[in-house]
């Protein structure tokens, strides 16, 4: 059984403080609603609905093939009845460990079909650090692609029996691709090769294919209420392993209701889906959202530029949800006077800041402001955006539909006036119920402000006088890597496995491309101390950890600086960092 919910503090009549009226008020879009009425339904419900209303609309597009409404609803519809016959409960956790693809939302929807919840893992991970997302959610079930089986079964072969995953599902990436592309569909060739690959199973894995056609059925009606836990993404901290962000069906159908009147979506919007769907934005723009509105996503499983230009120029997509550095790629490249970006909208992002001279370039040229939004795994991807129709260049945005936000100085929680630096803290609809089986940490994370719980960012900004936030710094420790999250001491508990590592302190570092990058300042071992060079820190990393996680800068030195209770002081290190950027 799951655990049961951390409770979260929550105002009451008695104890809720007349409502105020915040700075935006005044540039609050006249056409938008300032709060929202939640659907009291699950997320299943939102593609029993348009499978109905569209069981013939494109849902999704995957190199030149299509995936209706329909077929999508009848999908996921038997491999929920799969999971069932095989032993999965109202409320077990099933790790989804793939890349984009039309199978990561069908898999999505044949969990919630079976009132269980999904945990997505992004599939950069590797055995090292795939273990913890069996153990700490207790998951019996893993589905995955076949490139990542690998993965999933050493990783699976080193825990204890007892906490061992029961099933493993995994899919060829080509299973919902057409057998032969049109050439304006094709990507590039490593990657083409990389969808049509094969690799065996190992022993035990059900193949994709087989648990559709094994014509299993739901046991019964749907049985999720609102408030059930639906999505348990994981984020990391600044010290420990990574936590788990309990979400239900009401905290993501603020922003899965939001999102669409927000930019301007509807059923007739084309978007395209190239940000990981196991990210929160991913998945609230490309596997929640657009199922609630009917609208139809044209899908990338891995960024590729040549590929994206002539996607939208086929397509006419409409809207694109992407972080910063996929438009400064596509600018660069030397075909994109050629691709047709006219039909394009909304272009907006987060997760890094858009340099201010691209964006003006993205106005000039074609007629579009970008805009950037500012939310956390916590808060179910947006709660700040800016408003398409008065967007600043370089800000979080204002906050949305029935949100709260203030700045507060970090050490006395007072709240700060417009134009002071301090923590951003929020409170809303889509804020998360607390952390998985770490009451402690959710407890940290809230603070009380007039009656009403405020989750703590831990980001500092500022706010202008019309309610516009902006990011300044962050309080956490945390380095962002082109729109990738990197908590150093994730690396660093991964890089004290290395045998050739004494002590390591993982600090960000200046980047002119990906805005930061990874640095490890590094104590040797003794034996190795005489040989060893930064490449064998950074080849070993590259098979134990994550790609974006791996320290593209290594520095070598006698010993860390430690304060007198002998903690590293990281804070030392990362002050002597340069503030330019260097080239990657």
């Amino acid at each position: 059984m799951p655990a049961a919910p951390i409770p979260v503090p929550t105002e009451t009549a008695e104890t809720a403080q007349p409502t105020r009226e915040p700075p935006h008020a005044a540039i609050w879009p006249r056409r938008l609603p300032r709060t929202l009425v939640v659907p009291e339904t699950s997320l299943w419900f939102n593609l029993e609905v348009n499978a109905r209303r569209y069981p013939d609309k494109a849902a999704y597009v995957f190199f030149g093939r299509a995936i209706s409404f329909g077929e999508l609803h009848a999908q996921a519809q038997a491999l929920a009845g799969w999971l069932q016959a095989h032993g999965l409960e109202r409320g077990d956790r099933v790790l989804l460990f793939m890349q984009n693809c039309p199978q990561f939302v069908i898999a999505f929807y044949a969990v919630q079909r079976a009132d269980a919840v999904v945990v997505p893992v992004n599939p950069m991970n590797r055995a090292d650090e795939f273990g913890h997302y069996i153990t700490d959610p207790e998951a019996r079930f893993a589905i995955t692609s076949a490139d990542l089986a690998g993965i999933v079964a050493e990783a699976n072969a080193r825990l204890p029996e007892a906490e061992r995953l029961a099933h493993v599902v995994a899919t060829r990436l080509c299973d919902t691709m057409p057998e032969v592309l049109d050439e304006a569909e094709r990507p590039a060739p490593a990657i083409l090769d990389w969808l049509q690959s094969d690799p065996p199973l190992p022993p035990g894995c059900t193949r994709w294919l087989d648990a559709l056609a094994a014509g299993h059925r739901p046991h019964n009606p749907p049985q999720a209420a609102p408030d059930d836990l639906a999505l348990l993404p994981y984020t990391s901290g600044t010290t420990g392993l990574p936590k788990g962000c309990m979400h239900t069906h009401r905290t993501l159908m603020s922003n899965v209701v939001g999102g669409g009147l927000w930019s301007h979506a509807s059923a007739e919007s084309v978007s395209l889906a190239v940000v990981p769907m196991f990210h929160i934005t991913g998945m609230m723009y490309s596997v929640l959202g657009c199922v609630y509105l009917g609208s139809t996503q044209v899908l990338l499983p891995r960024w590729d530029r040549e590929l994206a230009g002539r996607l939208i120029s086929r397509y006419g997509v409409t809207h694109w949800t992407c972080i910063p550095t996929m438009v400064i790629d596509l600018f660069g490249s030397p075909n994109y006077k050629r691709f047709d970006l006219s039909s394009l909208r909304n272009v907006s992002g987060g997760g890094a800041a858009m340099p201010h001279a691209v964006a003006e370039r993205l106005r000039d040229e074609f007629g579009i402001t970008f805009a950037e939004g500012y939310g956390l795994t916590e808060t179910a991807a947006p709660s700040h955006a800016n408003p398409p129709e008065r967007a600043k260049l370089q800000c979080l945005g204002i906050p949305i539909y029935g949100v709260d936000s203030r700045i507060v100085d970090p050490d006395t929680l007072r709240e700060l006036p417009p134009g002071e630096a301090g923590e951003i803290v929020t409170h809303g609809p889509m804020i998360f119920k607390g952390y998985w089986r770490h009451p402690e940490a959710t407890k940290a994370a809230f603070i009380e402000l007039d009656g009403k719980p405020f989750f703590r960012t831990g980001d500092l900004g500022r706010m202008d006088e019309e309610g516009y936030f902006f990011m300044t710094d962050r309080l956490k420790r945390m380095i962002n890597a082109s729109g990738f999250k990197v908590w150093p001491s994730e690396v660093e508990l991964l890089l004290f496995k290395c045998p050739l590592v004494q002590e390591a302190c993982v600090i960000g570092t200046r980047d002119a491309y990906r805005g930061e990058t990874v640095k490890a300042v590094v104590v040797p071992r003794d034996e190795v101390r005489a040989t060893i060079q930064p490449e064998d820190i950074v080849t070993w990393a590259r098979e134990h950890m994550a790609a974006y996680k791996v320290p593209r800068i290594v520095e070598f030195t006698d010993a860390l600086p430690k304060s007198g209770s002998g903690k590293v002081m990281w804070r030392v290190l990362q002050e002597r960092e340069p503030t330019t950027p260097r080239s990657s």
